[in-house]
């Protein structure tokens, strides 16, 4: 009785796989996409390379039935074959996609067979031109039709440097198209949302100098292309024809995210030699080591490379985030932000190593783990930036509003010391003489530097002969008439020997305040030319319009007064006067001594007078300016 059970379990165990490889996937007209791994047999490949034919020859036994739901082998040398069986239960015909959605296989061979013939045969994989797929998709899609009652059984021969994973999809051609537009968006909102914090932290580092910005952008720079290359994205946009360096950017693009994110990581939670030392040299040492990743990545296969770089970044993401957790527990207010947002990133990192590993089955979360953890990582550390900026803006202000503060208490000291001084008067009066003397010196200095005359208000001189030059380029280059005025007080030296030099002053100013109530149009300038010498430039000005001007300036002079003490004081002007429509752009100096003649007339025939000098003829005029 013993031994009739012992045969019967031995039969059923020797049947097992022959039952599970019998399995297949049964496709009906209500199906929208269907899941093949748990369908899917695979069989290792000997050391020579095996045809068709021969596997499809191969017993039962040979299979092994994957029964998971996700087909992912691991990393190693051997080449596999997978089959799958199809059968469409419906009553009309399927236009399908098969969908193998891993785009870093190197190497696919896909053969359909229908009623024991190959009715098809695609080579596949990303050693080969992008361009050279049936569909321009970043995964592999083979478009395939099932008749209504039909069986049909794919075979895979896949050989890959990577990791040997063949998720099988079996889609509706139209609910593939549907889900596509969900899966595009969502890659969009995610580049979208990394350019944007690019281009933020890019543009803080350019304002500011913080040398933590720029790791940061090189960090969430790197993080996008090494996803990119993973899931096929830059493949199919940015260098389609590049077929070695598709797999050599995920290796270097993966390590430049552990060189900058341990950058950024040392100079964010300020991890020095003096406060964490053994941190900082591991964290260093992990640098070096994925900068040296990232020059070998170029440079070596990636099938050698592969997997110490899936070390280092899985000993990076996970010392980075012990790093944060340390300086949390040190009370480091930018380790609260920085530890919450490296749990979501360096989760999606870990959960896509160990999925690599095999550790964890492929599925949805396992591949996006890495987008969704980044791009909220991202978000969240741009904001603790932010947060530390604004904190160390509001330091700086605060030291500033100290020193103010410290500024304005020295200053009320030095006022009173001032005061004090003041009782000496021998001191005081070489320390005011000193005083003067530098005000004096300062003031002369502002003047220079200045275009406003400060006695009287008008323009000075090194402003008027700015703007007379480059009016003077205006009339000639427009035909325009251009008319200078030169006024001269009459007899103020004798004026300012009489009553001082405060008197003057006054005089000065009432003479600019009359000249001003009829120098009115914006591009007209009054200016103080010197001691009690006046300018005014009307461009676009005839000789007629300019006379009128000029005569009420000198009856507006004349008709002013002001009183000292007991006496009403009047002043005369005389008025030199040029008009003219200039024949070369570099004519101020004729102009302006066809001007000083008209004054020096004016002051001849009796001062408090106009006079008009009429400009020589073209060739005399060219003979002055020569």
């Amino acid at each position: 009785m013993n031994k009739a059970i012992m045969q019967l379990l031995l039969i059923l165990v020797t049947a097992l796989p022959v039952l599970a490889s019998a399995q297949s996937a049964a496709w009906d007209n209500h199906a929208r996409r269907m899941e093949l791994s748990q369908f899917v047999d695979y069989w290792a490949e000997p050391a020579g390379p095996a045809t068709l034919e021969s596997v499809r020859n191969l017993p039962e036994t040979r299979w092994q039935h994957n029964g998971k739901d996700s087909v992912s082998l691991g990393y190693g040398d051997d080449v596999y074959w997978f089959r799958v069986n199809i059968g469409n239960q419906g009553e009309a015909s399927a236009p399908l996609f098969l969908e193998i959605g891993y785009p870093v296989l190197d190497h696919i061979e896909i053969y359909l067979v229908n009623n024991g013939e190959v009715t098809e045969r695609h080579v596949l994989g990303d050693k080969k031109p992008f361009h050279d797929r049936l569909i321009d998709h970043r995964n592999f899609l083979v478009p395939l039709t099932l008749l209504a009652g039909e069986d049909l059984s794919v075979y895979l021969r896949v050989d890959t440097s990577s990791s040997m994973q063949v998720p099988l999809t079996l889609w509706d051609q139209d609910a593939y198209y549907v889900a596509e537009q969900s899966r595009s968006m969502f890659e969009g909102i995610y580049y979208g949302i990394v350019l944007v914090m690019i281009l933020y932290n890019l543009f803080v580092y350019i304002a500011v100098g913080e040398r933590s910005f720029l790791y940061y952008v090189g960090y969430i720079s790197a993080m996008p292309m090494f996803l990119a290359s993973l899931h096929g994205v830059s493949f199919q946009y940015l260098w389609p024809e590049a077929t070695r360096w598709n797999d050599q950017a995920i290796i270097v693009f993966l390590n430049l995210v552990i060189l900058f994110g341990g950058a950024f990581s040392i100079r964010f939670l300020s991890v020095s030699r003096s406060n964490h030392p053994l941190m900082n040299r591991l964290t260093l040492g992990l640098m070096i080591v994925a900068g040296l990743m990232v020059v070998l990545g170029v440079l070596v296969p990636y099938r050698l490379m592969v997997l110490p770089t899936i070390l280092v970044a899985f000993l990076g993401c996970t010392g980075m985030l012990i790093l944060s957790i340390v300086r949390w527990l040190k009370k480091d207010p930018a380790a609260r932000y920085y530890a919450l947002a490296w749990v979501f990133m360096l989760f999606g990192g870990i959960v896509l190593a160990l999925s690599k590993f095999t550790m964890l089955p492929r599925n949805l979360l396992t591949e996006n783990a890495t987008q969704v953890g980044s791009a909220i990582g991202v978000i969240l550390l741009s904001v603790a930036l932010a947060d530390r900026l604004n904190k160390e803006k509001k330091r700086a202000f605060e030291a500033q509003q100290r020193l103010l503060q410290e500024e304005r208490k020295a200053r009320m000291a030095q006022d009173r010391s001032l005061r004090i001084q003041q009782e000496a008067n021998a001191l005081l009066e070489h320390r005011v003489q000193e005083r003067t003397r530098d005000l004096e010196s300062l003031n002369g200095q502002l003047r220079e530097l200045s275009s406003t005359d400060a006695l009287t208000g008008l323009k000075n001189r090194g402003h008027f002969d700015r703007a007379f030059t480059s009016a003077v380029v205006k009339a000639y280059r427009f035909g325009q008439p251009l008319s200078l005025l030169l006024l001269d007080i009459d007899h103020f030296k004798k004026f300012n020997d009489t009553y001082g030099h405060l008197v003057g002053d006054d005089c000065l100013q009432m003479v600019a305040n009359c000249i001003r109530q009829y120098v009115t149009r914006p591009q007209d300038l009054a200016a103080r030319y010197g001691g009690e010498e006046f300018v005014v430039l009307l461009p676009d000005t005839p000789e007629e319009g300019a006379l009128r001007v000029a005569e009420k300036i000198r009856q507006k002079i004349e008709e002013s007064g002001f009183r000292i003490s007991d006496e009403v004081l009047h002043l005369t002007v005389s008025i030199g006067v040029c008009a003219v429509c200039p024949h070369e752009a570099d004519a101020t100096k004729a102009i302006f001594c066809w001007a000083d003649e008209a004054l020096y007339q004016a002051k001849g025939q009796g001062r408090n007078q106009v006079v008009v000098r009429e400009p020589p003829p073209v060739q005399d005029a060219e003979a002055v300016i020569l």
